[in-house]
């Protein structure tokens, strides 16, 4: 007995390849999102100093007023009259001063990794120079009192420059 061929149960080819299409569009898809997690993983820590150096640099401005180590007045960029330098540069140490991005800062800065015994303070450990960073701190008036103080950090993280800032405001009291 012969069944009739509409009655026939199963997939036909091209049933079977749109399956597949779709399949493998989704595979795509998922080696997609694992590709873009592990640039976010690979690029953490250079985010990590990005976002530390430029919290370091606007709590040296404030213990620098708090102290009275500056006045009000230099509060500003150069161009402004004040002491920290226009526009961005190297990510160095702090001078005599104790503030970064001013005349008197050191050279370009350095972070200590350990080494292959995996223990830092150790003789392997390895010094690696942050010549990879940027660092900017523009300051501005709001008003006679209060000024707004934005530091940007760019870094070179997953084969492209990224960029990280903090912006606060800062008064002429302590």
């Amino acid at each position: 007995m012969t069944t009739p061929r509409g009655q026939a149960a199963g997939f036909t080819l091209i049933e079977t390849m749109i399956a597949m299409a779709v399949l493998a569009g989704g595979l795509l898809a998922l080696a997609q999102v694992f590709t873009f997690g592990v640039a976010a993983i690979a690029a953490g820590g250079a985010h990590i100093i990005a976002r530390e150096k430029a919290t370091e640099a606007v709590e040296s401005v404030y213990a620098a007023r708090d102290t009275r180590t500056i006045t009000w007045a230099q509060v500003l960029n150069e161009a402004g009259g004040g002491i920290f330098i226009d526009g961005a540069g190297p990510l160095t140490q702090a001078g005599a001063d104790g503030l970064v991005n001013t005349a008197d800062d050191g050279d370009v800065e350095t972070i200590m990794h350990p080494g292959p015994d995996g223990e830092l303070g150790t003789g392997d450990d390895i010094d690696e120079r942050l010549d990879q960073f940027t660092r900017e701190i523009a300051i501005t008036d709001v008003s006679p009192n209060l000024r707004r103080i934005r530091v940007t950090i760019r870094y070179v993280a997953g084969g492209g420059w990224r960029e990280y800032f903090v912006e606060t405001l800062i008064s002429a009291f302590a």
